[in-house]
């Protein structure tokens, strides 16, 4: 077990309190995860059943609510079912509290008392919440026009507040420049994170008799639970539970789409782009800290990108609300992308996808989308 920079090849202990090299790239976690068939059956319905698949030493360190192991409901698309997890369903209302969970456990373990995450919302507000059960003290930068309900709740669990001007880079870079001095719970480059992400991956395999799905439909701005996803297929296929990974489609804002651009056209690196203002905030990410590891992720498994526009993000949103399902606007981006992947998918195909977000967390525009 231990910490390593794909960069340079360095290595570090995982008890080590480092979240990146010092050559300053991003560290990822060589693990043997173990599966225990017989024992999982056995216990809670929660992330945390798959115990020896986590990188957490000390069950006295768990930071949990309790959550994991969200629904796997069917929904019909025009005939043809898509199973779809439910994500929104977590205690903070969206699928960041799979790596919060495992990450703020992690710290707790290292005996950290302070962190800084940046976030447009829904990250910070579940770093937040499980630093407060924690006791740690967090605080969290945001773009200075974050959604009222996610600042709302971010400050809710007492978490110091930090609004920054300018773009969602500009955001990061506050934040970055904070971590110089106090640990990053970040969830786009911590590895840890991702830890608690690939989770979703052992759920879904489990909840499906413990066989991999066919595609795995997921939208992607930092690409956090796209890598997990990626991470925790692996690692059951590896383990012999399942014998085959799916194939991972990725779908972007057309507003913001820097990797859709790099698959698409094959580029070596990730583009820089200008991004223009969307609807799906939550994706809106024109430099993804692991953008190459996205690409290469999608790549591998036989994937592809997608995107959709806004006018597309509001029909989905509208007609998925039509069947009961109240999503946030970033979590509907999905559903268009589903949509165009359906038209040109196989009879019989097992298809994954997830509502990653709450309507509820973003009840301002879905309130100026009814107008």
């Amino acid at each position: 077990m231990k910490l390593i920079c794909q960069k340079c090849g360095k290595t570090y202990s995982l008890n080590e309190p480092r979240w990146q090299c010092v050559c300053g790239s991003v560290l990822d976690i060589e693990f043997e995860p173990v599966f225990d068939l017989a024992k999982i059956k056995k216990r809670e319905p929660t992330l945390w059943r798959y115990r020896e698949a986590i990188p957490v030493q000390s069950d006295t360190n768990i930071v949990s609510f309790d959550e994991g192991f969200t629904p796997l409901a069917k929904v019909d698309f025009g005939g043809k079912a898509v199973f779809i997890k439910q994500d929104q369903l977590f205690i903070t209302g969206s699928f960041k509290d799979r790596g919060a969970s495992v990450l703020i456990s992690k710290i707790k373990e290292l005996g950290i008392q302070k962190v800084v995450e940046d976030s447009s919302g829904n990250a910070g507000s579940a770093i937040s919440a499980y630093c407060a059960q924690a006791g740690i003290d967090c605080h969290i930068f945001v773009p200075e026009d974050i959604a009222a309900n996610k600042a709302a709740q971010i400050q809710y669990y007492g978490a110091k507040l930090n609004r920054i001007p300018g773009t969602r880079e500009d955001t990061a870079a506050a934040a970055r420049q904070a971590a110089e001095n106090v640990y990053y719970a970040s969830h786009s480059g911590n590895p840890f994170f991702f830890q608690g992400t690939k989770t979703f991956a052992f759920e879904v395999c489990e909840q499906l008799g413990w066989k991999s799905p066919d595609t795995v439909i997921l939208p992607v701005g930092n690409g956090t639970l796209l890598l997990g996803a990626a991470i925790g297929f692996n690692e059951l296929l590896k383990a012999g539970i399942t014998d085959k990974t799916p194939r991972l489609v990725a779908v972007q804002s057309e507003n913001c789409a820097p990797l859709y651009r790099a698959f698409r056209e094959n580029l070596a690196e990730v583009p820089v782009i200008e991004k223009k203002e969307t609807i799906a905030e939550g994706i809106t990410v024109a430099c993804p800290v692991k953008g190459n590891q996205i690409v290469a992720a999608v790549k591998q498994s036989g994937g592809d990108f997608l995107i959709a526009s806004d006018t597309e993000i509001i029909t989905s949103l509208q007609e998925i609300g039509r069947q009961g399902y109240f999503i946030e606007p970033t979590s509907a981006v999905v559903i268009a992308g589903i949509k165009e992947y359906l038209s040109a998918s196989s009879t019989g195909e097992v298809i994954v996808s997830v509502f990653t977000g709450h309507g509820l967390k973003a009840t301002e525009k879905m309130l100026a989308i009814l107008k």
